[in-house]
């Protein structure tokens, strides 16, 4: 039985242990070149999907961006339409700290965004304070995208609130012609 009473604690530790932690420097050689200054000047359109931490569908939405680089400075202006009928707006503002790495600002995250980008990835982490209808509660996002192509882009950002995923966020970004 003294076994059962650590049951707990074998548990805890084999979770944290499989949790990811996905490197960006595994990515260096792999194709497309991720280049986000590219990429995101001029039009992009996006779909993606919130998922509960169960896999349950939440959220449902689109997004036309418009990004202008003016001064070294990535100006992306996000409107985003849910399903619901929920409108929303985002505008980011991202800086090169040197050739691999990024400053990002948004109107409605915390602080900064500190984000990387080797080979075809790009990974930002920034905190957000989510509306939850009754309050909000502050989450850290983890965005991981992939180049696929010349026009497409795929992101899977992680939302977690004491290191336990809450939700997931999956959106495929085409580059308008």
């Amino acid at each position: 039985m003294y076994w059962f009473k650590k049951l707990p604690y074998f548990i805890i530790i084999f979770t944290l242990l499989g949790c990811s932690n996905m490197k960006i420097e595994k990515f260096a050689n792999a194709k497309p070149e991720f280049n986000l200054m590219e990429f995101f000047e001029g039009k992009v359109q996006a779909w993606g999907i919130v998922e509960d931490r169960f896999g349950n569908l939440r959220r449902q939405f689109t997004v036309d961006m418009t990004g202008v680089i003016e001064n070294d400075t990535l100006t992306l202006e996000e409107d985003f339409v849910y399903a619901d009928g929920e409108i929303d707006k985002r505008i980011w503002k991202f800086s090169k700290l040197d050739e691999k790495s990024y400053k990002g600002l948004a109107n409605d995250i915390i602080g900064e965004a500190v984000a990387k980008e080797q080979g075809n990835a790009f990974n930002m982490k920034y905190k957000m304070d989510l509306d939850l209808g009754f309050g909000e509660l502050r989450v850290n996002f983890n965005d991981w995208m992939f180049r696929i192509d010349e026009r497409t882009i795929i992101n899977k950002a992680t939302i977690n609130k004491f290191g336990l995923n809450i939700a997931t966020v999956t959106l495929f970004f085409r580059k308008k012609n």
